[in-house]
């Protein structure tokens, strides 16, 4: 049971709950366009979308500790990885085996669905194999590219993924609900840099609160929060998704929190811990919402 519970550690459970939220928004456009759902579809969906974001927090801590960046970092509730490597409770290579499996099956499903829906879905996973492999060891070192690879991995490529899966096609409307996570999920790890900055420049790492500073990048963090909400209004407003997609502006009083503090607490890091765990509460509450509102719609 013990080891159990450190491999929980090591693929960081808490955060899971990022791949639920963003399989169900694929979902509810599926549903609110009356497409009957293919249950077995649906879990290989799921499955490859966990499988996903698994190997992305597996590989992630296993490249950070083969650099030494994790024996720099300060650990918070949000950054600097699970403690599991460095404090030697797990082997560094069975990680990276874990990591390597979860993209192997991945690869698996996305070969099944090929064989269901044809070839339209390889530009997505071949995208997606790459950015979670390269990640931590090329994606990093471009502040843009570190920007975009998570919103692009959560929203686009895992809204619209399951969304492929359920209906062998894609759609305007899958498309513009993956903005919201995409926007959040680049946000929720652009702010989650900032406790890391002197451990990650030591690995010549070049992410945006490296290259322009904590204060530049909460003020793109603001921006991106303000374009989840743009996004969501401007769908609705032009007819491309339903009315009770709103339901995710309920969140506005979180978001207003949230960037209020990153604005003021950018630079004070025991300050901006709370911050960042309402950073979190926004990314799942808001795309949550928003796939609750297509559906009952």
């Amino acid at each position: 049971m013990a080891k159990i519970g450190i491999w929980l550690k090591e693929i960081r459970l808490p955060f899971l709950l990022l791949v639920p939220v963003s399989v169900l928004l694929g979902v509810s456009v599926a549903v609110w366009e009356s497409v009957d759902i293919n249950a077995v579809y649906l879990t290989l969906a799921f499955v490859g979308a966990l499988a996903a974001h698994i190997a992305v927090n597996v590989l992630n801590e296993y490249f950070d500790y083969k650099t030494g960046v994790d024996f720099k970092t300060v650990r918070t509730p949000f950054s600097g990885g699970s403690g599991m490597l460095t404090g030697g409770l797990l082997n560094a290579r069975s990680a990276y085996k874990l990591g390597v499996a979860c993209l192997a099956v991945d690869i698996g499903i996305g070969g099944y669905f090929i064989y269901a829906h044809g070839a339209a879905i390889i530009p997505l996973g071949i995208l997606g194999i790459i950015t979670i492999y390269f990640y931590t060891t090329h994606l990093t070192k471009s502040p843009i590219l570190c920007v975009i690879a998570p919103g692009l991995g959560f929203g686009p490529l895992m809204v619209m993924g399951t969304y492929f899966a359920l209906t062998g096609g894609y759609s305007l409307a899958a498309g513009l609900v993956s903005l919201v996570p995409g926007f959040l999920v680049s946000n929720l790890l652009l702010l989650n840099q900032f406790p890391d900055v002197e451990a990650d420049a030591s690995a010549n790492r070049r992410h945006l609160p490296i290259v322009i500073g904590r204060k530049g990048s909460s003020e793109v963090y603001a921006f991106l929060i303000v374009a989840a909400y743009v996004a969501l209004v401007v769908s609705v407003l032009a007819g491309e998704l339903p009315l009770m997609a709103l339901f995710g502006l309920l969140t506005l009083p979180v978001g207003w929190m949230a960037v209020k503090g990153a604005l003021k607490f950018y630079d004070q890091i025991e300050k901006l811990v709370p911050i960042m765990g309402q950073n979190v509460l926004l990314t799942l509450l808001f795309p949550l919402l928003m796939a609750i509102g297509i559906i009952v719609s």
